[in-house]
């Protein structure tokens, strides 16, 4: 007999609106690993548009960015996730680790 487990899809709100959910930290992580919005969004299969209004999104919820955008120069332009979005990264992971042991404790005393 194979064992249940249980997961679930958190999102952090802030006055009322989605501020941090899974993709938006998938988006800030392959910012990360890529260097741009551009390149992030194609690793994803999501369209510039949409990986630049989740962007927008959060660093409008947010007291200070979470990712900036750099202009041209000798080396060219570029995106940077900010201490504060990797702040907003570990903070994220944390809950969402503690949410899915607290739901695998649940499921290991819950009768079906």
């Amino acid at each position: 007999m194979s064992s249940l487990s249980a997961r679930n899809r958190l999102w952090l709100m802030k006055d009322g609106r989605s501020y941090l959910g899974e993709g938006r930290i998938e988006l800030m992580k392959a910012i990360i690993e890529h260097g741009s919005i551009s390149a992030a969004a194609r690793s994803m299969s999501m369209s510039y548009k949409k990986a630049w209004e989740a962007i927008d999104a959060m660093n409008s919820l947010s007291d200070e960015p979470l990712v900036t955008r750099t202009t041209g120069g000798s080396g060219g332009g570029g995106t940077l996730v900010t201490e504060a979005g990797k702040a907003a990264i570990s903070l994220y992971e944390s809950i969402n680790s503690r949410c899915n042991a607290f739901l695998d404790e649940e499921l290991k005393t819950a009768r079906p």
